[in-house]
């Protein structure tokens, strides 16, 4: 069996469908999420621990094959036929191989993406800490590769990016643009971050902070007149705030808030919407800071947050629910997706 051969026909079948995800498992066909909905391929074959485990020779050379086969899990990411990149993760279920491959779009211009001008002006800052959240799958990492792009195409700067795995490719325009993999260029996201302050670095880019040791690498590379994106698993920008502060030990509470409340720009939600015509449509909430958010960071009232988002339109803060019935009044989502997606769903109603 060309097991190669097979695989490209699934990269190709994912293409061709317009989807997201590919899934492969030992006992089962493979799968392709489209539009956020889960299809079976059942005119393939039931993927045996074979094709599995060749498909695996195939993405990783044999030095991370190995490392997987001893760690058990392992992300990556693989090149398919020079013009479309895929994250991919390996792990084991019931001691056999199961795959799940993430499909990376094309960076594509901020202006394309539906998403509030206001992004572009937050790019261009010489420095502070702006965050883009949501749930998996929601287009966080392709919002931060536009902003990255916009940067690299308008401005000489020396852009330092730290992923695991790099995902998105950038081709130097007028920055110069480093990108370093957790496991291959360095040891671990902090450690990189550290070494940053020693590489003239303008903009970083930190693919997930996930310690408080990189958090707080990241504030202070704010602080010192780097502009800092990253993105964090939070639902909204209060919930953000909170993780952030709440993952460091009680007696260093204080300091990273204030250290928060002076150097960070926004927070960024964002939420993929299945449209009425098809595909999908962002919907979102953006924190913008200013003394009023940046008083109730240091006086630990971050619960007031929301209510400083819902009225503060006009300082270009946006609310999720104003975000969704926008999209309703539009024709461009239903009203049931509206309500599903809304974190607040009697506050939307009200609106209505």
């Amino acid at each position: 069996m060309d097991f190669k051969k097979d695989f490209e026909e699934l990269i190709n079948t994912l293409i061709r469908e317009g989807g997201s995800d590919l899934h492969l498992g030992v006992g089962r066909v493979p799968a392709i999420r489209v539009n956020g909905e889960l299809i079976f391929l059942s005119k393939h074959p039931i993927l045996t621990e074979e094709e599995v485990s060749n498909i695996l020779s195939i993405v990783l050379e044999k030095k991370k094959f190995d490392l997987f086969m001893e760690k058990k899990e392992m992300d990556f990411s693989y090149e398919f036929k020079e013009t479309v990149r895929l994250r991919g993760n390996a792990f084991f279920q019931k001691e056999v191989i199961g795959l799940a491959f993430r499909l990376i779009p094309k960076v594509r211009p901020l202006a394309e993406l539906n998403l509030p001008s206001i992004i572009a002006d937050l790019a261009r800052k010489k420095q502070g800490f702006f965050l883009v959240v949501g749930p998996v799958g929601q287009g966080k990492s392709t919002t931060l590769s536009s902003m990255i792009e916009l940067i690299n195409g308008e401005q000489a700067r020396n852009i330092i990016t730290i992923e695991d795995p790099i995902e998105h490719v950038y081709i130097p325009n007028k920055s110069i643009i480093n990108q370093r993999e957790v496991g291959v260029d360095t040891e671990d996201f902090h450690i990189a971050l550290k070494s940053v302050f020693r590489e003239d670095v303008n903009v970083i880019m930190i693919g997930e902070m996930r310690n408080p040791e990189t958090i707080s690498t990241a504030v202070t590379a704010a602080e010192t007149g780097h502009l800092v994106l990253s993105t964090l698993h939070t639902n909204n920008a209060s919930q953000t705030i909170d993780r952030i502060i709440d993952s460091f030990p009680g007696q260093q509470q204080d300091q990273i808030r204030v250290q928060l409340a002076s150097s960070l720009l926004g927070i960024f939600s964002q939420r993929l919407v299945p449209r009425i015509t098809g595909g999908l449509i962002p919907a979102y909430e953006l924190l913008l800071n200013n003394n009023a958010v940046a008083n109730l960071i240091r006086e630990k009232r971050t619960h007031e947050i929301d209510v400083v988002i819902e009225t503060g339109s006009e300082s270009g803060m946006v609310d999720l629910n104003h975000s969704l019935i926008e999209l309703v009044r539009a024709g461009e989502i239903s009203m049931e997706n509206a309500y599903q997606y809304s974190l607040n769903p009697k506050g939307l109603e009200r609106m209505v």
